[in-house]
């Protein structure tokens, strides 16, 4: 981690996978990851955990069981904890996440998409 501002556009620039978030900041006990995502996640939940997507740039769906929520740039939306969600994107999303450090990306579900978070 740095002391010094963190240029997003510069971050994303070091990356072109989908699905796999990047460490860029940790705020006390909470991890502050961009990723990029494309077509469909997988359906899970993070039981003890809120999750939190900000769109920077592209179109993200959160389905839930019951309805969709779509994002653009600048909003945000908080899945809360226990609640099963995909997220999902027509074409490429930039996207932050906040979260507890630690927590799985693809929480109860697993599989092929869990990814390893790296610092950049």
């Amino acid at each position: 981690m740095t002391d010094d501002a963190v240029d997003l556009d510069e971050k994303f620039s070091h990356f072109t996978e989908h699905w796999s978030p990047k460490l860029v900041a940790r705020i006390n006990d909470y991890d502050v990851k961009i990723v990029k995502v494309e077509g469909d996640f997988v359906w899970h939940s993070h039981e003890d955990t809120d999750e939190l997507f900000l769109v920077l740039d592209g179109e993200l769906t959160i389905q839930l069981r019951d309805r969709d929520i779509t994002l653009r740039p600048g909003q945000l939306y908080v899945v809360p904890r226990g609640v099963e969600h995909c997220p999902r994107a027509d074409s490429e999303v930039r996207a932050l996440l906040l979260e507890p450090a630690g927590v799985v990306n693809t929480g109860d579900a697993g599989g092929d998409l869990t990814a390893v978070v790296e610092s950049i």
